[in-house]
């Protein structure tokens, strides 16, 4: 369970982005979704969805990883990923080339975890696939203050 001064989070307040080439095998995704779990300090139980590119919709790996964490798997689109691309750690414009969006993983789990989420786990990767986990700003661990933006007077 991820920890926090409040106590632990009620199942299922993360979202689990993901990105992949056609044809990735699923062991590859999940084993990657669970290095990402585990950097979270979360389990499989505070999964609330696995989301992804609309375009990646029917992809088995995606549906495997979502049946892994027993998690449904919602879609998006690049219009919708790309509105949130100011919000990216690492954007790129190779991804932007094949997808119309700067970033599919980290795009869709801050997409589906909400305006007010924060990125718990950049994206991480294999040669085929992209995790990222997001969730809400009060489960990002105490070492990793809030980014405030000041206006100039």
């Amino acid at each position: 369970m991820i920890s926090s001064s409040k106590g632990p989070p009620p199942p299922g307040p993360l979202v689990l982005g993901l990105g992949c080439e056609r044809g990735t095998p699923p062991g590859e995704v999940i084993a990657l979704a669970e290095k990402a779990l585990a950097q979270a300090g979360a389990d499989k139980a505070n999964i609330g969805f696995v989301a992804s590119l609309d375009a990646r919709r029917g992809e088995p790996a995606i549906l495997a990883a979502a049946n892994h964490f027993a998690a449904e798997a919602r879609f998006f689109d690049a219009a919708t990923l790309e509105a949130v691309a100011p919000r990216l750690q690492n954007p790129s414009a190779i991804v932007f080339a094949h997808t119309g969006c700067h970033g599919v993983a980290e795009g869709a789990a801050l997409v589906g975890a909400g305006p007010a989420s924060v990125l718990l786990v950049a994206k991480i990767t294999t040669s085929h696939a992209t995790v990222a986990i997001a969730g809400p700003a009060e489960l990002r661990p105490a070492s990793e203050p809030a980014v405030l933006a000041v206006a100039a007077p």
